[in-house]
């Protein structure tokens, strides 16, 4: 099988390159990803558990879904193959900002990512990817908030990361 291509970036998102995604997260090198938060009709974001069998992040709760864009392929496009591919459903989702962090694992491997934010909607339950992810549930941002205050160790970096600085952003966002 062969392996999934990153696409490496500069701090404009002008594409550099393309490399092994394994290699890329052991260099560290910045590479273009997405995070899709889906909201239903009760103002809820729909959260993922993590699957037992990630390589890293194992049976963390983070986003709706979130990987990489392959070449060729938009931000939007993307979001919608992974949120099929994860989550078992598709819907509109609109690109509302991007940023770049860095979180280091205890694995070695680090995430160095210029991420998009992707936002939809959704008002059903979604036929999860038991090789993807463990649970699902739904949760209004205020009950992630104090939730992810009480007991960050259950949260994703990158969605802690996400959420503290786009918390605002994020509920404006919302379809």
């Amino acid at each position: 099988m062969v392996e999934e291509q990153v696409i490496l970036v500069n701090e404009k998102d002008e594409q550099i390159g393309t490399m092994a995604k394994m290699e890329a997260h052991e260099k560290a090198l910045l590479h273009r990803a997405f995070s899709v938060f889906i909201f239903n009709d009760n103002d809820e974001l729909l959260l993922q558990q993590r699957a037992a069998s990630k390589y890293h992040s194992p049976l963390l709760w983070t986003n709706t879904c979130c990987s990489h864009q392959r070449v060729g392929e938009t931000n939007i496009k993307a979001g919608k193959r992974r949120l099929f591919e994860e989550m078992g459903f598709v819907t509109e989702l609109k690109d509302v900002l991007s940023f770049i962090y860095k979180a280091p694992f205890d694995n070695g491997l680090t995430e160095h990512e210029l991420d998009h934010v992707l936002v939809g909607s959704f008002n059903d339950n979604p036929n999860i990817n038991s090789e993807e992810v463990e649970a699902f549930k739904w949760m209004t941002l205020e009950e992630v908030k104090s939730d992810m205050q009480k007991q960050p160790e259950l949260y994703t970096e990158w969605f802690k990361i996400i959420f503290d600085r786009f918390y605002t952003h994020i509920n404006k966002a919302k379809v």
